[in-house]
């Protein structure tokens, strides 16, 4: 007999794991560094200046979209909710790292400043964003009745992605001033620059993530022993299924 709710306990493990893991990666690198991705397209030159620590930053959306799809809203909240106290926790070490007393090191110190002020930027972005983009992929489910999951998979990655780019870049500039602005030149091109370069960047990621979203959840319900629109039960044994008017018609 297979064990459907061990193998549910695994995945949401592993997926709420990587979820917060890389969540970890990215305040760490933060603004530690920025890449250059600038490109030409069509002759016209497109600007893309990115912080390290933005890309691995998709991979937590990928992970949110899968939990919302086979977990539900409830479970996926949850784990963003983690999220913020990991943040806040990271915190927490680096500041008790700098009070106690110990060696002198530049490195450390340079790297806790940078890591505050990713780790705020990135709280203030990561809730209106995370929040946004689980409940933007479930409105949009209801909407199409449970189809079309590339829909809301890119939908509301889209305009999640758009959200936390503003806040992003706005609160390092205005909060910690650690983006490289150059000085004697306009700001606020300068500001748009950076926020249009992290939205296209993540963007273009959403758009070639959805091959690989249809990919998993196809093979995701029948190792789960969900059909078609379920959702895991929060007890993890039993199964709820979503109410999206219509639950006997085949996903395209």
């Amino acid at each position: 007999m297979i064990n459907y709710r061990q193998r549910r306990q695994r995945l949401f493990l592993i997926l709420s794991g990587l979820f917060l893991g890389t969540l970890s990666l990215l305040n760490i690198l933060g603004i530690s560094r920025f890449v250059d991705l600038s490109f030409t397209f069509l002759g016209v030159e497109f600007p893309m200046i990115i912080a390290i620590g933005a890309l691995p930053y998709p991979v937590t959306f990928i992970c949110t979209d899968l939990m919302s799809e086979l977990y539900g809203r409830k479970r996926a909240t949850e784990v963003v909710w983690m999220g913020l106290v990991l943040n806040l926790w990271i915190m927490f070490l680096l500041w008790l790292g700098g009070v106690l007393p110990g060696t002198d090191s530049p490195v450390f110190f340079e790297i806790r400043t940078l890591a505050f002020a990713a780790v705020t930027a990135s709280m203030v972005a990561y809730l209106s964003a995370q929040y946004c983009d689980v409940r933007l992929f479930h409105f949009w489910k209801w909407l199409t009745n449970g189809k079309h999951l590339w829909l809301r998979n890119n939908g509301s990655t889209v305009v999640s992605q758009l959200v936390d780019s503003t806040a992003v870049i706005l609160v390092t500039y205005f909060y910690a001033n650690a983006l490289p602005i150059v000085a004697g030149e306009p700001l606020w091109p300068q500001l748009f620059t950076f926020i249009a370069s992290l939205w296209v960047f993540k963007i273009i990621v959403a758009l070639l993530d959805t091959g690989p979203i249809y990919f998993l959840v196809a093979k995701l319900r029948p190792y789960l022993g969900l059909k078609w629109n379920e959702e895991v039960g929060s007890d993890d044994e039993d199964i709820s299924i979503i109410d999206v008017r219509s639950s006997d018609q085949s996903n395209d």
